[in-house]
């Protein structure tokens, strides 16, 4: 009888990753309390057995896979945004491309706090809650928009990559890439050279990718074997409404967006994004999923790599949309939590503040939080407000991100397909790219013993 060797799709086996982890941290959680957990020797040195797993084994692993994802972000943006601008035949497009992605993650920032502060409102989250700050947060305070501007052109474009500045990275590549499409056949000579190094960066991508099942196993058994439930049962109403209407854009506002904008068919779109906003939940990173969610969008939607070379790490930068959820709940259950009565005309502030916000505080580091003090100190709450929901904060995190980046390729769609830049028959087509992304390291081993 005839053996069929039955592979897991690459998806299949970071979901099976992601699920077994979750399982480990709570089984370690359940196994090792404070009275249960005991040391052994180790070449001379004593170990904890749950540090031995939690903040050792697991915490190395997930590092170094969260360190490789990041490596790449960087060469990745730059090579393919330098691409994608030097192929552009008409320059003006990057006109049209940026007015477009930004005036559509503006209209979908908007929309996500909008809907965030009617839902809290209509649930109201912080009634009856009597909970105290433990700590005391302090926000950092955030830059103004003209230094933001200022700031988005490098002194030094090497100094911007070693800090990883995406935005500075973008400016430079688009000027780099149009001085390139200017330069005749010196440019010409180089575009060749830079196109097959973004082959070879994305084939870098496809290696870590077909990687990530291990990754994201330890970075959800650390996790889960150390998050507090107790602080998850105090913010029921919270934690469960913030989930829903995530759940709610992602599966409701972006789909009609799509269907509205381009015709194209969002349950396709949702489909190719399963892959990719798995390792953003795991990663709990829009940079370091960045280079998955471009390969999504070049390779499964068809996206022209000059449009989604763009768009995409613009994106990963600049849309909030997950975060201004965040805000938008957190500000109503902070102000029913304190019984401050907020009006109509606050509630119009808090949707304005924070849609600016989420380009005003682009590429600041803990910008949710940053854009969140700023929410509450424009109505008059006590950021230390904050404090009450950095316990829980964590696993939102997690599922804004994937939130965050169906936006960014949702986006992607609708801007290349209003620029003729979409391959529909790669959007409509459910197998797309699945051959390219798994890697068979068996023949490569053939291959160099030949």
């Amino acid at each position: 009888m005839e053996q069929t060797n039955k592979k897991y799709s690459l998806t299949a086996r970071v979901f099976i990753g992601m699920i077994a982890g979750i399982l480990t941290g709570f089984f370690l959680q359940l196994l090792f309390d404070d009275s249960g957990d005991f040391t052994f020797s180790l070449l001379g040195l004593e170990f904890s057995t749950y540090g031995f797993f939690v903040e050792g084994i697991f915490n190395i692993i997930g590092q170094i896979f969260i360190a490789s994802l990041r490596m790449l972000v960087v060469p990745l943006v730059l090579v393919s945004l330098i691409c994608g601008t030097s192929n552009l035949s008409d320059p003006s497009q990057l006109g049209r491309l940026g007015g477009k992605s930004i005036g559509l993650y503006v209209v979908t920032t908007a929309i996500a706090i909008t809907i965030a502060i009617s839902m809290a409102l209509i649930v109201s989250p912080g009634d009856g809650v009597e909970l105290s700050a433990d700590t005391t947060f302090t926000a950092n305070d955030a830059p103004s928009l003209p230094q933001v501007i200022i700031n988005m052109f490098p002194t030094n474009p090497i100094s911007a990559m070693a800090d990883g500045n995406m935005l500075q990275i973008i400016v430079f590549a688009l000027l780099f890439g149009i001085a390139m499409s200017m330069a005749g056949k010196a440019g010409e000579r180089l575009s060749v050279i830079m196109n097959d190094l973004n082959e070879v960066i994305m084939k870098l991508v496809t290696i870590l990718m077909n990687l990530a099942p291990i990754g994201v196993f330890a970075l959800m058994a650390k996790l889960f074997s150390t998050i507090g439930f107790d602080t998850i049962l105090a913010l029921f109403k919270y934690f469960f409404l913030v989930l829903a209407v995530l759940a709610i854009h992602a599966m409701v506002v972006y789909p009609l967006l799509l269907k509205a904008l381009t015709g194209l068919n969002p349950a396709m779109l949702l489909r190719k994004m399963r892959e990719t906003a798995l390792f953003a939940f795991s990663t709990s990173s829009s940079s370091a999923t960045l280079p998955v969610t471009l390969e999504t969008a070049r390779n499964k939607l068809g996206v022209h790599n000059s449009v989604s070379s763009f768009t995409i790490p613009l994106g990963s930068t600049i849309n909030m949309d997950g975060t201004a959820i965040m805000q938008g709940v957190a500000t109503v259950f902070i102000a029913q939590v304190f019984s401050v009565d907020l009006t109509i005309s606050d509630y119009l502030m808090v949707i304005l503040t924070a849609t600016l916000a989420s380009i005003g505080t682009a590429g600041v580091p803990g910008v949710g939080l940053i854009m969140l003090a700023m929410v509450l100190q424009q109505v008059g709450l006590p950021v230390e407000g904050i404090a009450l929901i950095i316990g829980v904060d964590r696993l939102l995190d997690m599922t804004r991100t994937a939130v965050n980046v169906t936006g960014d390729c949702t986006v992607a769609c609708i801007v290349a397909k209003s620029e003729n830049k979409l391959a529909e028959e790669v959007f409509n087509n459910p197998d797309a790219d699945n051959d390219n992304e798994e890697i068979d390291m068996k023949s490569y081993h053939k291959l160099g013993n030949d």
